[in-house]
Formats: C-alpha cells, structure tokens, sequence
C-alpha cells in the first residue's frame, strides 16, 4: 500500500473541501425560485441574519431555506460516507454500508413511532427517539455477534442484517395500521427528508458528530494495519477487537445522528469511500476524512437535484441516492465476483 506524505494528504483534502465550497455555492442560487441580489445586497442580507433582522423574500430563500438545507446535506452526507468508511475498514469489505448493520433500522423505527404517536410534542421528539432507536439496535448487534469476547466479522454482519430486518419489518408494521394522516408525512422521511431545518438544528448535529469523527479519525492508523490482516496487525501491535468494538459503535452514531435529522438515506456510505478508493488510494489516513469532504459534496448535489428535477415539488433525495446507488452496487457486486472466480 502507498502511504501518501502530509504535503499530498492535505493538498488533496485542501481540494476537496473547495469542490464542497463551490457545491454550496451553486446549490444557493438554483431552484424553483429565482434569487436575484447583488454583491452589496448579499453582504447586507446575511448581516440582517447575523442581527437576527428581517430579510428580503430573496434574502429569506437564500439565507433561512437554502442555506441551512445545503449544510445539513453536507452534515449528513460527509457522516455517512465517513461511517461507510469505517465500515468498510471494519469488515474489509468494500460492499459494506452504515445501513448493514442495523443501525438504520432501529433508528427508523423508533423515529417513526415519535413521529406517529407523539406528535403533540412537537418534532423534537424524533431525533431523541432514533437515537434511542440506534442504541438498542447498537446492544442488540453486539450481544448477538460477541463470541467468547471477540467480535468475527461474519458474524458482526449476519447480526446487522437480521437485526435490520426485523426493525423494517416492525417498521411496515406501524405504517399499515397507522392513520392516513400521518403517513404522507412518515412515507417522505422515511425516503430522505433535508428540508425545514433550522441552524440550532445544524449546531447539534454538529456537536454529536464530534465523538465518532474523531474516533475513526484516531484509528485510520490501525486500519491501514488491518487491512494486511487481523493477524499481522495484532503482531504490530494494534488491539484489533478494541478496534473493531470502538469502530462499529462511533460510526453506528453517526449513522444514527444523521438518520434522526434526514431519514433514511442509503448508498451515500456506500459509493463515496469507494469511488475515494479508486482515486486516492487505500491510505485510511486519507480515506476517512476525503470520504467526509466528498461525501459532502456528493449529497449536497443530490439534493439540488431532488428539488429541481421535478421543481415546484422535489422528490426525496433518498430516490436519488438509490438510483444512482442501485446500479454502482450491483456493478461492485460484479466485480467482488470476479475477483472470487480469479
């Protein structure tokens, strides 16, 4: 494996988060609505946001709808791409994604039974209750998958996939026999939902990442040394099932905080790690936090395609994700079984 230099490391992340910066920038200024302000305007308009001042029908698309939509897209797809790594790095399987295992759905669950059943209480009840919802899928995966105190990656991932499919069959459950008033609603979150969300909305996101970021951050060392093997990288001193256990939990977290703001959004954790892969490398160091950055980028333009595409009415930005997650899933499953008949 090459191991980049920190000059190329931060040249290329330096590269990535310009392509996220002129992602936002385009995705404020196209949609259903025209925005027309000058230089100065613009200067103004954000000043009368910062003083909390009333802002102009533009000024108010801009600053207050869009804004706040294009950063919690990025938010939320640099998580899952960056827990897709993780992920990945974990089972060393470039197939594996944040929803396997089961984290999406216990989160899912439980946010659709706050949004159902306590909906008096306001919308702040579903972050709570996905996030509960993760935990408990959390325990469930790890009771089921630990064997005499390890954690075999086999196992791991059966675990998630059964644990998975019996909270999205809970999930069918609850929305068959719900009211038709609430399901509209609880369909399109279910599906991706980045729209209505407020900067106090953002700053706790933000503040949640924290942990996971910087666990996975911490450990891309001892996932360059994993990837030779679990064998090789006990030998070179890594503890490989404190690895794994640390892993599996930060970028569950992760997955869950974003689930519990967006809904479900799948393939994001799936296709960026990879496609950094193919262009950067195998470096773990580079891989985790390039997989943010673009990861960012990738969901922030899927966005702007969802509210377009269709404009006046936008489609979920989850339908996008699959449409295009669907095909380059089956294409890596195509090549995984090439290179088993090799």
């Amino acid at each position: 494996m090459t191991v980049l230099n920190r000059a190329k490391l931060f040249s290329i992340l330096a590269f990535l988060f310009l392509i996220l910066f002129l992602a936002i920038i385009l995705t404020l200024f196209f949609g259903p609505a025209e925005v027309s302000l000058s230089l100065p305007e613009l200067k103004h308009q954000f000043l009368a946001l910062l003083k909390s001042e009333p802002l102009s029908k533009s000024g108010a698309i801009l600053f207050r709808i869009r804004l706040p939509r294009a950063l919690l897209a990025a938010l939320v797809g640099g998580g899952l791409a960056m827990a897709g790594a993780g992920f990945q790095a974990l089972l060393r399987n470039p197939l594996a994604d944040p929803y396997i295992l089961g984290v999406s759905g216990g989160s899912a669950f439980f946010a659709i039974l706050g949004m159902i059943f306590l909906a008096s209480i306001g919308f702040a009840t579903v972050p709570i209750f996905a996030f509960a919802g993760a935990l408990l899928a959390i325990l469930l995966v790890l009771a089921v998958a630990r064997t005499e105190g390890r954690l075999p990656v086999i196992t791991l991932l059966l675990a998630g996939v059964v644990v998975n499919a019996f909270f999205s069959a809970l999930v069918m459950f609850i929305l068959s026999i719900t009211s038709t008033r609430h399901l509209p609603s609880a369909l399109f979150w279910m599906m991706g939902d980045l729209s209505a969300k407020s900067y106090s909305t953002l700053g706790a996101l933000s503040l949640y990442y924290v942990p996971g970021i910087a666990i996975l951050l911490g450990l891309s060392r001892d996932f360059n040394l994993i990837s030779l093997g679990e064998e090789s990288a006990e030998q070179l001193g890594v503890r490989v099932e404190r690895t794994k256990l640390l892993t599996f939990i930060s970028a569950s977290l992760i997955t869950a905080v974003a689930v519990s703001v967006s809904g479900l959004i799948g393939f994001v954790g799936l296709i960026v790690p990879h496609i950094i892969r193919l262009i950067f490398g195998p470096d773990h160091r580079l891989l985790i936090s390039a997989s943010f950055l673009f990861g960012a980028t990738f969901l922030v333009l899927c966005d702007l395609i969802s509210r377009t595409v269709i404009a006046p009415a936008e489609l979920p930005v989850g339908v996008i994700t699959a449409i295009l997650g669907g095909p380059f899933f089956i294409w890596l499953l195509y090549q995984s079984r090439e290179k088993l008949g090799k």
